[in-house]
């Protein structure tokens, strides 16, 4: 099963390249999982983009068509250099920071959310690095129970909360039971719609949206904790090489 999720939905983003995804999603009848920063303070993308005064409308139209509205953090802006449990990246808006201080982002996030009647379903961090703080405070602070991340076959289940596994940038065929494309629509080329359009288009049957999706309480298995430690032995060698 593929599913489809896009980060860094903000005011400050490409409309254009976003107009696009969004064409290719609803050509096939595709609801993706759409990360919203709340409060979006990265200079890299607010320097980048002008301000787009319909973006909440725009999110609020996406949340009634029945895509997935996800609290992707609070302002985007990368705090420390931990990667926390999952260390996809060594940066991190929440992984290493104070539970009271996470408690404060999530909270302010889902208050901006509630201004415009969005209704955010899931969590993912900038950077896709959090902590046990992290979830703390979501369970704290709001309703959410579901994270889009970390390496596994299925999507299972760990404390209070469900992970659905975030394992490929682009679409590709993978022999996983639960597989989610990350896609960063402001950072596309042209050459990267085409391909997920072909793509869609010869894996239609495979696709399928989050309201479809069943959470049982599975827990971790053996085969989840050797793709886990395989991604990220692997993640190391490609930094080492690198670096040479």
């Amino acid at each position: 099963m593929y599913l489809i999720r896009l980060d860094d939905a903000s005011e400050y983003m490409d409309i254009t390249r976003w107009d696009k995804m969004e064409q290719i999603l609803d050509l096939h009848n595709i609801k993706p999982i759409v990360g919203v920063i709340p409060n979006n303070q990265d200079n890299n993308l607010i320097n980048k983009y002008k301000r787009d005064t319909g973006f909440w409308n725009k999110v609020k139209k996406w949340q009634e068509k029945g895509w997935t509205i996800a609290l992707h953090g609070y302002n985007h802006v990368h705090l420390t250099d931990d990667g926390g449990v999952n260390p996809v990246n060594l940066r991190s808006e929440f992984a290493g920071v104070s539970l009271n201080e996470q408690r404060d982002k999530i909270a302010n996030g889902i208050k901006i959310f509630k201004k415009y009647n969005i209704n955010p379903e899931v969590f993912f961090a900038p950077f896709h690095t959090f902590d046990m703080n992290t979830l703390e405070a979501l369970k704290v602070e709001s309703n959410i129970r579901i994270v889009s991340d970390t390496i596994a076959n299925d999507i299972y289940k760990s404390g209070d909360f469900y992970f659905i596994p975030q394992q490929s940038g682009h679409v590709q065929k993978l022999p996983f039971k639960v597989v989610t494309f990350c896609y960063h629509p402001n950072n596309m080329k042209d050459n990267n719609f085409k391909r997920l359009d072909f793509f869609i288009e010869e894996n239609r049957d495979r696709f399928a949206d989050f309201k479809e999706l069943l959470f049982k309480d599975r827990k971790l298995d053996a085969y989840d904790k050797i793709l886990r430690k395989s991604y990220f032995s692997l993640k190391s060698l490609r930094v080492k090489l690198k670096g040479k």
